[in-house]
């Protein structure tokens, strides 16, 4: 088994195996389901992948003592995204919102009083996730907070391999010979916020911090990073994590 924590780095992971033996390990109908979907091969162009961008709105940025209150799914491919496939739902954190938070996300009390538990949209969300590559801005969040609120609720967790863009970004900005240098030189480094990673590219403003807005930003984000850095051909073992 994939021996892995949801914030620990993983470097060319055996993902294959590693959702094979989930498959079989699994307890949950849903988990097995999810696990037993057929995963592209890592040497796929990331052309003939299909993705869904996955956002989510929390109540703070710890898995331990946070929780989601909302998720946003755009399905897509380098070509396409498919608007009419999207997905969005307020979850009820099951515990009281922050005003920091109503602020940032703008989801009242009133609206999670009436929204349900995340466990009772799970096995659509999972469906929705399954045979898919799951693309974010930002895995420490997905993964972790997803992780944990599947654990809590189904008894085992759920990890499975992302395309991050903020991490493509990193790679591109703050990880080069010449990022190194313009750190030397005292000058702050590229900003990587979905906002500033958008607008490298030419891509329209939304406006952040509701979970689809922000899974169709990221979708648009991907396909504007293969288009400028990467080729069709680009194998999915290169991009992944």
């Amino acid at each position: 088994m994939l021996n892995i924590r949801p914030r620990q780095k993983i470097v060319q992971a055996d993902w294959k195996g590693y959702m094979a033996q989930r498959a079989q390990q699994a307890k949950n109908p849903a988990l097995q389901q999810f696990f037993g979907a057929s995963l592209p091969d890592p040497e796929t162009p990331i052309s003939e992948v299909p993705m869904v961008a996955l956002d989510m709105e929390t109540t703070g940025l710890d898995e331990r003592r946070h929780a989601i209150v909302s998720i946003g799914l755009v399905p897509f491919t380098l070509n396409r995204i498919k608007l009419a496939e999207r997905r969005y739902w307020v979850v009820n954190p099951s515990r009281p919102l922050a005003e920091a938070s109503i602020t940032y996300h703008h989801i009242t009390h009133s609206e999670i009083a009436q929204a349900p538990d995340l466990d009772v949209i799970l096995d659509e969300l999972l469906a929705q996730l399954a045979g898919r590559l799951v693309v974010v801005h930002f895995r420490n969040i997905e993964r972790p907070f997803l992780n944990a609120a599947v654990k809590a609720r189904r008894g085992e967790g759920v990890l499975f391999p992302m395309i991050d863009t903020m991490s493509l970004e990193a790679r591109m900005h703050r990880q080069t010979l010449w990022a190194r240098f313009r750190r030397w030189l005292g000058r702050p480094p590229v900003s990587i916020r979905m906002h500033a990673s958008r607008e490298r590219y030419g891509l329209p403003p939304y406006q952040g911090h509701h979970a689809l807005v922000d899974a169709l930003a990221t979708a648009e984000l991907l396909q504007a990073q293969i288009a400028t850095h990467y080729r069709p051909e680009t194998p999915l073992k290169d991009i992944w994590c």
